[in-house]
């Protein structure tokens, strides 16, 4: 029996009978299922009599994310307590979807707060069942994790924590796939969890300092992660002006957050994760309305996944060096802030015109990427909350990406793929890249304009990258959600996260 993060127990066993000690009972059933699960036939002949009967009535909702609870009486035999979990069109099951309906089967074990639950794992596979006990058994323990996730740390009355023992029903038994599922999945809801957490705390109590602090505490946690905090001195003596332009206008000093996973046995070749650490975002003197700027506490969220990956890969230990960078900061206004019209000088030397201060994520950005190349990191992906034109084009369903290199992007669409995130390739142009460099007193223009946004954004980060293969993340509309879904509340989401953990995994790039 293993434990799943928060005190969940996971158990694996072959076979289901109705001698199992389970107070409830999870199953999933699908709108072209013929009839009820075979596995329930080694249930009681009253239970079964009462269940196809419900069956044949159309009781049992089959449609996607639909659950039905059932109590059925027995004879002499203990109180059989069933949910049965709508799967849509088997035929049709995508990962996605899959996720989806253990998220909406562990949501309503909790609304009923038995503590013994059986899931019979194999009644959740698609038709050509095509996932693998791995994934499938992941994907259970992933939402067992992430979908009661609840933010309450601020209630003085907070709901009363209760703990599940789960037991998993697997026809191939407690299999090294199956272990291998819970301890990934596992892994994947410590760090979505962590992520979440980070995004969601308001500005007062995750300054950049703070924010630092919770990186040398993944550290702390696993042994081959290390960590390094360049403060504001260190800052200004490697010349990082771009970061410290976003700074001025605070009050809380800017860090540099730098770890390193250690996976091979030398450290050379790193792929590093750049993510955008912007801890509260006013727009600046470009001030933002104030009806957006509540929720600019999640304008982390790109150092939230980051950081989130890192607490995964810390619990999977790939065999891959992988390093993070994060540069942080507040975004405020005083005496002494950005301006429109400054012309700052960057790590690596190229100048920026300031057109608007709230496009500043891609400055201190401008500063990570390049700190990470001199670092020797051998490709980057960077991720953050970047554009409002991302949330126009894609919503939050998808996040939105550009790339100078399709050999590591294919690779990162894959990981994107084997983990369920939605993921969207916005094209580059020359004529986009002339739009970036369109400032008559400097090299670089950091707002060009509203035209193509999103996809001139990331061209502005790509000025900074030069050969490195690279990948930009725009996580603006996906890392931050306004409505409840099947894995979790709204707020923060830790997009990404099982994506980056997923591509430090791959050994063919």
């Amino acid at each position: 029996m293993e434990k799943n993060g928060g005190g969940d127990m996971l158990a694996v066993e072959k076979k289901w009978s109705k001698k199992s000690r389970d107070q409830v009972l999870v199953v999933g059933v699908s709108e072209d299922d013929e009839g009820l699960p075979e596995e329930l036939e080694k249930g009681s002949k009253s239970m079964l009599t009462a269940l196809n009967r419900q069956w044949t009535d159309g009781t049992i909702a089959t449609k996607k994310a639909k659950v039905t609870n059932m109590t059925v009486l027995d004879e002499g035999e203990p109180l059989q307590q069933l949910i049965f979990v709508g799967l849509g069109l088997r035929s049709s099951l995508t990962l996605a979807g899959l996720k989806e309906a253990f998220g909406t089967a562990v949501k309503a074990v909790h609304e009923h707060k038995a503590a013994r639950v059986g899931v019979l794992l194999d009644t959740f596979r698609d038709k050509a069942d095509s996932f693998g006990d791995e994934v499938v058994t992941q994907a259970l323990s992933d939402a067992v994790l992430t979908a009661p996730y609840r933010f309450d740390i601020y209630k003085t009355k907070k709901e009363e924590q209760q703990n599940f023992t789960y037991t998993i029903y697997v026809q191939s038994g407690e299999s090294e796939a199956v272990r291998a599922g819970i301890h990934q999945g596992r892994a994947f809801g410590q760090g979505v969890n962590l992520a979440r957490t980070l995004v969601n705390l308001p500005a007062n109590d995750l300054p950049p300092v703070a924010l630092a602090e919770e990186a040398e505490a993944i550290a702390n946690r696993h042994e081959k992660i290390s960590a390094e905090i360049l403060d504001i001195n260190e800052l200004r003596s490697l010349g990082m002006h771009a970061l410290l332009a976003v700074n001025r206008g605070s009050e809380q000093p800017a860090q540099m957050i730098i770890l390193r996973y250690q996976g091979e046995e030398t450290w050379e070749h790193p792929l590093a994760l750049v993510g955008k650490g912007i801890t509260f975002d006013s727009g600046g003197y470009s001030i933002k309305p104030g009806h957006g700027m509540k929720t600019m506490k999640s304008d982390m969220g790109g150092a939230g996944a980051v950081l989130g990956a890192f607490e995964a890969i810390g619990h999977m230990q790939p065999r891959k060096n992988v390093m993070a960078i994060i540069p942080a900061t507040e975004n405020l206004i005083n005496g002494s802030a950005m301006k429109p019209g400054d012309v700052l000088q960057t790590f690596d030397g190229q100048t920026i015109e300031v057109n608007n201060t709230d496009a500043e994520g891609r400055l201190i950005l401008a500063d990570g990427v390049a700190y990470a190349r001199h670092l020797g990191a051998d490709k980057i992906v960077d991720i953050s909350t970047l554009t409002g034109a991302c949330v126009v084009a894609l919503g939050d369903v998808m996040t939105g990406a550009l790339s100078n290199d399709d050999a590591l992007y294919e690779v990162f669409e894959k990981s994107a793929e084997e983990i369920g995130e939605a993921v969207w390739r916005f094209p580059t142009h020359p004529r986009y890249e002339e739009m970036v460099r369109s400032s008559d007193v400097a090299d670089l223009n950091n707002s060009p304009g509203r035209e193509a946004g999103t996809i001139t954004a990331g061209l502005f980060i790509g000025a900074f990258i030069h050969e490195t293969p690279w990948i930009h993340l725009d996580v603006a509309g996906t890392a931050y959600v306004e409505r409840e879904t099947p894995l979790g509340p709204k707020g923060g989401t830790g997009v990404m996260v099982r994506t980056l953990a997923t591509l430090a995994r791959q050994s063919n790039f």
